[in-house]
């Protein structure tokens, strides 16, 4: 009913209503974070692409890292993690599989000592994403290594034009190498711990308590403070999210990606000289929270805004929530019987609030977390290489006029 309420809107809203319904209907996070990480980095790194090498890491990394985070977790974990671990389960404890972490830890159920470990080992399975994050850079300074036989920042930013260095080049490939190795070395631990934790879990004190650190480490360990038992839980737990009864994207596995892919932002953005690492010091906080946390922080304060002025308080609930179209179809054919009006004006009037609650914070994330920050990143970046080189100028030129000197004359100036 809500979409063919929805094709009775004029050309422009109706199309704005169709881009929401879609976000609505996705598949946990994936969907939504995709279409909104992307357009938030790459269109205004594509804008403010400084060289064909600047334009070629953003597209590889933005398209890869985003592809990789919204759609890999639910094909890994769903897919192949949860069928090869859970092979064993009967067909009652396959389901508790997707069940949510703390409430299967809080039930009664005897399936728990069993599923438990099962979960965990899936969840571990699903760490191949933030690693994979981690040596994206790596691979990426490879790729402009390989294609363009670039390796120093301040020529791919094209911030000066110099002969490449072979010992720096073989020193950031080496470097390269060697962290995705590692990363790979890490992983298959990862995946050796959870066959471990899968076939021993059930009769082990010891792997139940891992399981359980792994997948509500609030619950584990913070037990006396529901505000910290309950941060932890969200934002550090590998657990996956679940959405009909199948494994998606969790905000736990969002900030572990974030977080360890930052350590390869900083690391492989470090080989490449000092003015890249200190371009991600600035921009990659900023853009990780507001990944993270921040998108959802601006939402609700913007619902807050909007309640207190007295907007918008037909869709937006008391938890914050916003109604789905179904809701809002449902709404506006109540509405109309009571105020004896067209379904379609109702429904009209509540899809404007919620295409306003959706498209702000949208508009947000491009206009601010994406052209600003990018923009004004590589704006400081200039602006620091150029008074480097003015200070390095003018420490060249006093030394030079000090060495010309006898010495003696050299400290009476």
């Amino acid at each position: 009913m809500s979409l063919n309420l929805i094709n009775t809107l004029n050309q422009p809203l109706r199309t704005m209503a169709k881009f929401v319904l879609h976000n609505e209907q996705a598949s946990g996070l994936s969907t939504t974070r995709f279409i909104q990480d992307t357009s938030t980095c790459l269109v205004p790194k594509t804008v403010f692409a400084r060289s064909k090498e600047d334009l070629a890491e953003n597209t590889f990394l933005e398209l890869t890292e985003s592809a990789l985070v919204y759609f890999a977790p639910a094909f890994i974990g769903e897919k192949i993690a949860r069928k090869v671990y859970s092979k064993n389960l009967s067909n009652e404890a396959k389901k508790f599989v997707a069940k949510n972490a703390v409430d299967l830890i809080n039930s009664k159920s005897p399936l728990v000592k069993k599923v438990l470990p099962i979960k965990a080992a899936v969840a571990l399975s699903a760490l191949f994403i933030p690693l994979c994050e981690y040596t994206l850079n790596y691979f990426k300074n490879l790729m402009t290594l390989k294609v363009f036989n670039k390796s120093d920042f301040n020529n791919i930013a094209n911030l000066e034009n110099t002969k490449e260095d072979k010992n720096f080049q073989n020193k950031v490939k080496q470097s390269s190498l060697k962290n995705i190795k590692k990363a790979a070395i890490i992983f298959c631990s990862c995946l050796g711990l959870g066959t471990l934790i899968a076939q021993k879990g059930a009769n082990s004190k010891f792997l139940q308590n891992v399981s359980k650190a792994v997948l509500a480490p609030g619950t584990q360990f913070f037990k006396n403070s529901k505000k910290a038992e309950k941060f932890f839980n969200k934002y550090f737990s590998l657990d996956f999210a679940s959405q009909n009864g199948k494994l998606v994207l969790s905000k736990g596995q969002l900030t572990s990606t974030v977080l360890i892919g930052g350590a390869g932002y900083f690391g492989a953005s470090k080989d490449r000289g000092k003015q890249n690492f200190l371009e991600t010091l600035f921009r990659f906080p900023l853009v990780g929270f507001y990944i993270i946390t921040g998108s959802d922080l601006f939402e609700k304060t913007f619902k807050k805004i909007l309640l207190k002025k007295g907007n918008c308080r037909e869709t937006i609930k008391k938890d914050l929530k916003t109604l789905t179209f179904s809701e809002i179809a449902d709404l506006a054919k109540n509405t109309a019987q009571k105020n004896n009006t067209k379904v379609e004006t109702e429904f009209k009037k509540l899809a404007k609030q919620k295409i306003i609650i959706f498209s702000i914070p949208f508009l947000f994330s491009i206009g601010f977390m994406g052209f600003f920050v990018a923009g004004i990143s590589n704006l400081f970046t200039k602006y620091r290489f150029n008074k480097e080189k003015v200070s390095q100028k003018n420490t060249n030129n006093f030394l030079y006029k000090t060495q010309s000197k006898p010495v003696f004359k050299a400290f009476m100036v």
